[in-house]
């Protein structure tokens, strides 16, 4: 988690990236490994429920990163890459929680 921050908080330095929505991101990248993790303290098993789990994080961000080194996504494009990214990891975040807490009934 920490190293995943350490990679995705730079992006908010390039200019026209939105260093809000980046650390909005972050945080809940955060929460939504940490809702995982928690299942089996709530009785449930490790969760690992999509669409944007840690593996398809990082595709998404090699992706995004790729396009920036190559100067094919301007601050425009990767914030708005950016937002759909926060969207799937908040159902994410969410997935987790409801199943989770589905398989402690």
């Amino acid at each position: 988690v920490i190293a995943d921050a350490a990679l995705y908080l730079p992006l908010a330095l390039l200019a026209g990236v939105s260093p809000t929505l980046v650390v909005l991101l972050v945080l809940c990248a955060t929460f939504s490994e940490y809702a995982g993790v928690m299942g089996p303290l709530a009785g449930a098993s490790r969760r690992y429920d999509g669409p944007m789990g840690k593996s398809d994080r990082a595709f998404a961000f090699g992706v995004l990163g790729t396009g920036v080194a190559f100067g094919l996504l301007n601050g425009s494009w990767v914030n708005g890459l950016l937002l759909v990214i926060l969207a799937l990891s908040l159902y994410t975040l969410y997935n987790r929680v409801r199943q989770g807490l589905a398989e402690t009934r």
